[in-house]
Protein backbone atom coordinates (compact mmCIF):
# COMPACT_ATOMS: atom_id res chain seq x y z
CA UNK A 1 0.00 0.00 0.00
CA UNK A 2 1.44 3.40 -0.41
CA UNK A 3 -0.14 6.88 -0.80
CA UNK A 4 -1.27 8.46 -3.76
CA UNK A 5 -2.86 11.87 -2.82
CA UNK A 6 -3.17 13.62 1.45
CA UNK A 7 -6.23 15.60 1.39
CA UNK A 8 -7.19 17.98 3.63
CA UNK A 9 -10.13 20.23 3.66
CA UNK A 10 -11.77 23.70 5.20
CA UNK A 11 -15.25 23.66 6.94
CA UNK A 12 -17.74 24.62 4.64
CA UNK A 13 -21.73 25.15 3.85
CA UNK A 14 -23.73 23.58 1.86
CA UNK A 15 -27.49 23.35 1.13
CA UNK A 16 -28.93 19.63 0.30
CA UNK A 17 -32.30 19.18 -0.38
CA UNK A 18 -33.43 22.31 1.46
CA UNK A 19 -31.54 21.56 4.20
CA UNK A 20 -27.83 24.19 5.49
CA UNK A 21 -25.06 22.19 7.48
CA UNK A 22 -21.53 22.68 7.84
CA UNK A 23 -19.42 19.71 6.33
CA UNK A 24 -15.73 18.52 6.32
CA UNK A 25 -16.26 16.47 3.44
CA UNK A 26 -14.93 18.43 0.72
CA UNK A 27 -11.16 17.46 0.75
CA UNK A 28 -8.66 18.27 -1.76
CA UNK A 29 -4.58 17.35 -2.48
CA UNK A 30 -2.06 19.12 -1.32
CA UNK A 31 1.15 19.68 -1.88
CA UNK A 32 3.87 18.34 0.27
CA UNK A 33 3.54 16.45 3.45
CA UNK A 34 0.52 16.58 6.09
CA UNK A 35 0.91 15.76 9.86
CA UNK A 36 -1.18 13.51 11.55
CA UNK A 37 -2.12 14.12 14.95
CA UNK A 38 -3.58 11.54 17.77
CA UNK A 39 -7.36 12.81 17.26
CA UNK A 40 -7.17 14.62 13.68
CA UNK A 41 -5.08 15.82 11.10
CA UNK A 42 -3.77 19.27 11.00
CA UNK A 43 -5.02 21.61 8.91
CA UNK A 44 -8.26 19.84 7.96
CA UNK A 45 -11.70 20.39 9.19
CA UNK A 46 -13.93 18.12 11.18
CA UNK A 47 -17.36 19.63 11.77
CA UNK A 48 -19.29 16.96 12.70
CA UNK A 49 -16.98 15.72 15.79
CA UNK A 50 -19.55 13.10 17.23
CA UNK A 51 -19.03 10.86 14.21
CA UNK A 52 -15.69 11.81 12.71
CA UNK A 53 -12.33 12.48 14.06
CA UNK A 54 -11.29 11.31 17.78
CA UNK A 55 -8.60 9.07 18.93
CA UNK A 56 -10.37 6.05 16.80
CA UNK A 57 -10.93 7.93 13.83
CA UNK A 58 -7.84 10.64 13.34
CA UNK A 59 -6.92 9.51 9.98
CA UNK A 60 -9.62 8.04 6.91
CA UNK A 61 -8.14 6.21 3.96
CA UNK A 62 -9.74 5.07 1.08
CA UNK A 63 -8.39 2.85 -1.86
CA UNK A 64 -7.03 4.59 -4.82
CA UNK A 65 -8.81 1.34 -7.08
CA UNK A 66 -12.23 1.68 -5.73
CA UNK A 67 -12.49 5.42 -7.83
CA UNK A 68 -12.68 3.37 -10.95
CA UNK A 69 -15.69 1.83 -9.90
CA UNK A 70 -17.56 4.88 -8.89
CA UNK A 71 -16.30 6.86 -11.70
CA UNK A 72 -18.07 4.33 -14.10
CA UNK A 73 -21.46 4.83 -12.03
CA UNK A 74 -20.75 8.56 -11.93
CA UNK A 75 -19.65 9.63 -15.19
CA UNK A 76 -20.50 13.54 -14.81
CA UNK A 77 -18.71 13.73 -11.94
CA UNK A 78 -15.66 15.82 -11.46
CA UNK A 79 -13.56 13.42 -9.59
CA UNK A 80 -10.42 14.35 -7.38
CA UNK A 81 -9.11 12.77 -4.54
CA UNK A 82 -10.26 13.48 -1.73
CA UNK A 83 -13.67 13.13 -2.87
CA UNK A 84 -14.87 10.42 -0.42
CA UNK A 85 -13.62 12.70 2.88
CA UNK A 86 -10.35 10.63 2.66
CA UNK A 87 -7.47 12.48 4.37
CA UNK A 88 -5.11 9.53 2.39
CA UNK A 89 -5.94 8.10 -0.84
CA UNK A 90 -4.09 4.36 -1.01
CA UNK A 91 -2.93 2.36 -3.55
CA UNK A 92 -4.04 -1.25 -3.05
CA UNK A 93 -5.72 -0.53 0.23
CA UNK A 94 -8.40 -3.60 0.22
CA UNK A 95 -10.32 -3.52 3.60
CA UNK A 96 -11.25 -7.01 3.30
CA UNK A 97 -7.72 -7.92 3.79
CA UNK A 98 -7.02 -5.28 6.68
CA UNK A 99 -7.97 -6.20 10.05
CA UNK A 100 -8.47 -3.99 13.69
CA UNK A 101 -5.45 -3.84 15.27
CA UNK A 102 -3.61 -4.19 12.45
CA UNK A 103 -0.04 -1.34 12.23
CA UNK A 104 1.51 -0.01 10.24
CA UNK A 105 4.46 2.47 9.94
CA UNK A 106 3.79 5.38 7.23
CA UNK A 107 6.32 8.05 6.75
CA UNK A 108 6.81 9.47 10.70
CA UNK A 109 3.59 8.26 11.85
CA UNK A 110 2.22 4.55 13.36
CA UNK A 111 -1.17 4.19 12.52
CA UNK A 112 -3.82 1.52 13.95
CA UNK A 113 -6.81 0.03 11.56
CA UNK A 114 -9.83 0.76 14.06
CA UNK A 115 -12.97 0.46 12.37
CA UNK A 116 -15.19 1.27 9.39
CA UNK A 117 -16.59 4.46 7.80
CA UNK A 118 -20.14 4.20 7.24
CA UNK A 119 -21.81 6.77 4.91
CA UNK A 120 -24.37 9.49 5.46
CA UNK A 121 -26.32 11.82 3.91
CA UNK A 122 -23.50 14.27 3.49
CA UNK A 123 -21.45 12.08 0.71
CA UNK A 124 -24.83 12.23 -0.62
CA UNK A 125 -24.26 16.07 -1.13
CA UNK A 126 -21.03 15.59 -2.09
CA UNK A 127 -22.36 13.68 -5.38
CA UNK A 128 -25.21 16.03 -5.39
CA UNK A 129 -27.12 12.35 -5.52
CA UNK A 130 -28.53 10.74 -2.35
CA UNK A 131 -28.20 7.50 -4.13
CA UNK A 132 -24.82 6.88 -3.34
CA UNK A 133 -25.10 6.30 -0.07
CA UNK A 134 -26.99 3.01 -0.53
CA UNK A 135 -24.37 2.09 -3.18
CA UNK A 136 -21.77 3.09 -0.83
CA UNK A 137 -23.40 0.29 1.93
CA UNK A 138 -24.05 -2.22 -0.91
CA UNK A 139 -19.91 -2.53 -1.43
CA UNK A 140 -16.82 -2.82 0.76
CA UNK A 141 -15.66 0.04 -0.06
CA UNK A 142 -16.13 1.60 2.66
CA UNK A 143 -12.57 2.94 3.65
CA UNK A 144 -10.77 2.57 7.02
CA UNK A 145 -10.29 4.46 10.04
CA UNK A 146 -6.84 4.42 11.35
CA UNK A 147 -5.74 5.63 15.04
CA UNK A 148 -2.26 7.36 15.50
CA UNK A 149 -0.06 5.90 17.63
CA UNK A 150 3.01 8.04 16.93
CA UNK A 151 2.43 11.22 14.94
CA UNK A 152 3.97 12.48 12.19
CA UNK A 153 4.21 13.49 9.19
CA UNK A 154 3.68 11.59 6.09
CA UNK A 155 3.07 12.52 1.93
CA UNK A 156 2.78 10.85 -1.29
CA UNK A 157 4.72 7.92 -2.42
CA UNK A 158 4.65 6.69 1.73
CA UNK A 159 4.49 3.33 1.87
CA UNK A 160 2.64 1.54 4.26
CA UNK A 161 5.01 -1.43 5.89
CA UNK A 162 2.58 -3.68 8.16
CA UNK A 163 4.52 -3.82 11.50
CA UNK A 164 1.68 -6.06 13.60
CA UNK A 165 -0.79 -7.99 11.95
CA UNK A 166 -4.14 -9.21 14.03
CA UNK A 167 -5.44 -12.02 11.80
CA UNK A 168 -7.41 -13.00 14.66
CA UNK A 169 -9.63 -9.85 14.54
CA UNK A 170 -12.46 -9.00 12.01
CA UNK A 171 -11.32 -7.55 8.83
CA UNK A 172 -13.04 -3.48 8.21
CA UNK A 173 -14.88 -5.48 5.68
CA UNK A 174 -16.17 -7.58 8.17
CA UNK A 175 -17.20 -4.61 10.98
CA UNK A 176 -18.90 -3.24 7.96
CA UNK A 177 -20.95 -5.89 6.81
CA UNK A 178 -21.89 -6.44 10.28
CA UNK A 179 -23.36 -2.80 10.36
CA UNK A 180 -25.05 -2.85 7.01
CA UNK A 181 -27.24 -5.74 7.77
CA UNK A 182 -27.61 -4.06 11.57
CA UNK A 183 -28.59 -0.84 9.58
CA UNK A 184 -31.30 -3.29 7.23
CA UNK A 185 -29.09 -2.36 4.07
Amino acid sequence: MKIISTNIGARKEVTFKNKTFFTGIYKSPVEGSIFLNSKAVKGDEISDKKYHGGILQAVYAYSLEHYAFWKEKYPNVNFNFGMFGENLTVKDLDERNIHTGDTFKVGETILEATIQRDPCYKLGARFNDMKIVKQFWNTTFCGVYFKVLQTGNVKVGDEFIQIKSCTENPTIADLYLTKKIKKGF
